[in-house]
């Protein structure tokens, strides 16, 4: 049985191998033992004799087949890294690798990732609990189905794009947040902390003097709130952040960096090409199975912006944070 990165490994080297970040999220792996479960396995019919071998995603796994080294003008000797699942290898990307480390990534659905030193699931919450990409490293993950996605459809609804919509509500006149309709981003159900698909989204409190620009900032805040449920949610497995990381698209605005700051009271940060930061991670820990050491490869990227949380906003939100939790509650099941 191999994952897709697993698969393609098999036709580089030729090895069935696959890495316990990316493993986890098969429901066969023991995570906190970092190997696979046989309970797990047998209760699907399956035994090891069915699974790939396990390395770390930062440890070699195999080496290319000499045919294509010589067809793509390469050394006889190219590594293969174990690889690591994509927000394992953000992590690596962006220099998580310490307890306490985390980052938010906003694109399509709505992450947030923290380093453990050991493996701490909330399964009640619906808290994603998995192997982190280096040895003796694990993760919580928040996920939310719907993030910046939800803003790709709004821009849809009203036809205009979302520079358009930032802009507008950047000019904006008087405090959007007094007056704005509250918004669940719930367009594709959800899953932390509601594990709940038949969740929908919502716009309440609509007004006739409720313009594009109110709509615009519901639409930024209900994702901010959504990403403060997950932040207690991993708060509740016991894990605690000081910093997190922005990458994915959303991290282009500065304003939401801000919103998202001030919704969880926690510091956000943005690095240089923090778009990339899968990419910079797959390619990191190629660089470690060659023998790069960690504290050489896994550092942080410039940081190109610091939004600190604003206590007076973090303040004026909370009653909004409480009516966004209420209207969930009041509509779940209806």
């Amino acid at each position: 049985v191999l994952l897709p990165k697993d698969w393609l490994r098999l036709q580089l080297t030729g090895q069935k191998v696959s890495d316990p970040s990316d493993a986890a999220g098969t429901l066969w792996l023991d995570v906190a033992r970092r190997d696979w479960s046989d309970e797990l396995l047998a209760a699907t019919g399956l035994t090891r004799a069915h699974m790939p071998r396990l390395v770390e995603a930062s440890e070699p796994s195999g080496v290319l087949k000499p045919a294509l080294a010589q067809a793509w003008g390469l050394g006889t000797e190219v590594i293969v890294a174990g690889g690591a699942g994509d927000n394992a290898a953000s992590a690596i990307g962006i220099g998580a690798t310490q307890p306490g480390d985390g980052f938010i990534s906003l694109g399509t659905s709505g992450v947030l990732f923290v380093v453990n030193d050991r493996y701490r699931p909330n399964p009640a919450s619906a808290v994603h609990a998995f192997c982190h990409a280096l040895p003796g490293r694990w993760h919580q993950m928040s996920v939310m189905l719907s993030a910046a996605s939800c803003l790709r459809w709004f821009c849809t609804l009203v036809g205009a794009n979302e520079s358009e919509l930032l802009a507008e509500l950047a000019g904006a006149e008087g405090d959007v947040a007094e007056r704005a309709p509250t918004f669940l981003p719930y367009l594709a159900g959800e899953r932390t902390p509601h594990n709940d698909p038949f969740a929908a989204g919502v716009f309440h409190g609509l007004k006739g003097q409720t313009n594009r620009a109110d709509c615009t900032y519901a639409v930024l805040e209900g994702v901010a709130f959504g990403l403060a449920d997950g932040l207690d949610a991993l708060r509740v497995a016991g894990t605690e952040v000081r910093q997190l990381s922005l990458v994915g698209g959303g991290s282009r605005s500065a304003w939401w960096a801000q919103l998202i700051a001030d919704a969880l009271n926690v510091e956000i940060v943005v690095h240089a090409g923090s778009e990339a930061g899968s990419a910079l991670g797959a390619a990191r820990l190629g660089w470690l199975a060659a023998g790069g050491a960690i504290d050489t490869v896994c550092t942080r990227p410039d940081i190109t912006g610091r939004f600190a949380p604003d206590p007076e906003r973090h303040a004026r939100l909370a009653p909004r944070l409480a009516r966004f939790r209420d209207l969930y509650s009041r509509l779940r099941g209806a």
